[in-house]
């Protein structure tokens, strides 16, 4: 469920200074399947999902939508981001409207470790905060995702509120809100 407002989606390639962050192409598909598939990457998201499930259901072109960029390393994908509007039905929300523009990313268990999820996460974030001044972004996380709970960190979000949600403990936080926002623990 994106929404990027009057955003021309896709942007120019975002380039770093080691990764590039662009539009889902047919050759990335594998690595679509990969990532999904992979127990690694499954551990905190719900568990890994069947290849074969993948392979039928996987378009040609995966992942070709508003609010998604694959995260390119010397040509190949090694990961995804997605910047979407978090469901008004979830729990953790900062504004009275629950807008809120949810971050998310997945990268290959060999591209872990290595700084590329702060970097790509960084210069979303950067294009975001261009494109669309003022709004917040939230992230979710399960609370035993040490990973993840450093880079949120890293990456400047504080601690919102935590709540159990898909059978384990979330982590909610938020990064740069907008003025007047609420958490909503407060509301």
């Amino acid at each position: 469920m994106t929404d990027l407002g009057s955003v021309a989606w896709p942007p120019a390639p975002i380039r770093t200074e080691r990764l590039v962050l662009r539009e889902s192409e047919a050759r990335d598909r594998a690595v679509f399947i990969e990532l999904f598939a992979s127990p690694e990457v499954g551990t905190y998201i719900g568990g890994p999902r069947s290849r074969d499930e993948l392979e039928r259901a996987v378009p040609e072109v995966p992942g070709r939508r508003p609010g998604l960029f694959v995260i390119d390393l010397d040509g190949a994908m090694i990961g995804m981001i997605t910047l979407d509007r978090r469901d008004a039905e979830r729990p953790g929300h900062v504004l009275p409207d629950a807008g809120e523009t949810e971050l998310g990313y997945l990268f290959l268990p060999e591209a872990w470790g290595s700084g590329y999820a702060a970097e790509a996460c960084d210069a979303a974030l950067d294009w975001f905060a261009g494109a669309l001044p003022g709004r917040p972004v939230v992230l979710r996380t399960q609370a035993a995702n040490d990973r993840a709970m450093r880079l949120a960190q890293k990456l400047g979000f504080t601690e919102v509120e935590r709540f159990e949600e898909y059978g384990a403990e979330q982590w909610f936080g938020v990064r740069s809100p907008a003025p007047g926002a609420v958490p909503s623990r407060e509301r």
